[in-house]
């Protein structure tokens, strides 16, 4: 080799160094898949979308991970570039304290978009009671303490016919999702929390202190009455066949894609259905949401298509396959603002709390 040729070799060479550099870590994402990550109770969705981008674009899939609300957000808040998702897919709203991680580490334009509507569904093997419970039951049955005396006592209660004589005699063993879980906090704020401010005394604690009240209706029980499952809702279900007189917690989308195995107990008298988990009449009905980091529009490849596929008429419309899916949509004008904001690209607020 000449000394000519070696000279324009390491010009060439030094020259892509060069680029490498100035495109930073996010340049590194360009060739990679979209990366999703979060709200098992979202998973199936995500992944649907997934598949159906790559097969209308001829796109890589995106990559969709489980982790639960609290850990994709987490993950998604640690920073741009390739090690962080480009989605973090959740079933609650982000909270402040995670957007000031996200903030801390660089990710200072998110887009939160609500995708549909969700319920939590307490069910049990297709075999089993029947189960029509209120809050306050849920609460009494599944609270670490309970009021006692002048003060508070470790919860005893053995069957739910203790909880009240029009219940079921069989054993208090409910499987749920961890803390980590948007499932989980959902169903502390929907049904913990509500069921506790019927009891007089944690309704005058939450008066004089909030935080002390959510951290008393927010703790669930350690004898065995409670059983964090992880996770995976498909495992809660598979659980509740093998575990006669059980109970699980979860999303709707995982009764309806099982409703030959398990069925759902009642919540006040109403059931978890299509209608009434979308107008709200379910006590146990909340939001879904995911989050984009704006930035990664202009470096990540088949980002814009996965986002606007995902709060399309033909995936989360009436009749779209989302819904096929279990999932419960927006009313029209509320998903033709979700499109709008997609389309525009349209950054969030901080959340106040």
């Amino acid at each position: 080799m000449n000394r000519l040729t070696v000279v324009v070799l390491a010009a060439l060479l030094a020259t892509a160094c060069q680029r490498q550099q100035a495109a930073g870590p996010q340049a590194d994402k360009a060739g990679d898949a979209v990366w999703v990550a979060g709200s098992s109770t979202v998973f199936p969705f995500a992944t649907r979308v997934s598949e159906n981008v790559a097969r209308l674009t001829g796109n890589k899939p995106a990559r969709v991970e489980s982790l639960g609300t609290g850990g994709g957000i987490k993950l998604f808040c640690s920073g741009l570039g390739a090690k962080a998702p480009d989605i973090a897919t959740a079933s609650r709203q982000m909270k402040k304290s995670e957007w000031d991680a996200c903030v801390g580490a660089g990710v200072n334009e998110i887009i939160e978009l609500k995708v549909g509507y969700d319920g939590i569904v307490i069910a049990n093997a297709k075999g089993g009671k029947i189960y029509d419970v209120t809050r306050e039951q849920i609460f009494r049955a599944l609270a670490a303490e309970l009021p006692a005396g002048a003060g508070f006592a470790p919860n005893t209660t053995a069957t739910w016919a203790d909880v009240n004589p029009s219940l079921p005699k069989d054993k208090i063993l409910v499987y749920g999702p961890p803390p980590t879980s948007g499932t989980r906090d959902a169903f502390a704020e929907l049904a913990l929390e509500a069921g506790a401010r019927k009891l007089p005394a944690l309704e005058a604690l939450r008066a004089s202190d909030e935080d002390a009240f959510k951290q008393r209706a927010h703790r669930t029980r350690g004898d065995g009455a409670w059983v964090d499952a992880g996770e995976n809702d498909n495992a809660i279900v598979q659980t509740l066949t093998k575990t006669p007189g059980s109970l699980g917690v979860f999303g709707y989308s995982f009764l309806e894609n099982n409703s030959d195995t398990v069925k759902a107990a009642s919540v006040e008298g109403v059931a978890p259905t299509l209608a009434a988990i979308s107008n709200g009449s379910y006590p146990l009905s909340r939001s879904l949401y995911i989050y984009v980091k704006k930035a990664n529009f202009a470096v990540k490849p088949g980002l814009r298509e996965y986002v606007q596929a995902f709060v399309s008429d033909a995936a989360s419309g009436k009749g779209g396959y989302l819904i096929e899916r279990g999932l419960i949509p927006l009313p029209d004008a509320e998903r033709l603002t979700q499109q709008a904001h997609a389309k525009d690209q349209q950054v969030m607020a901080a959340p106040e709390k």
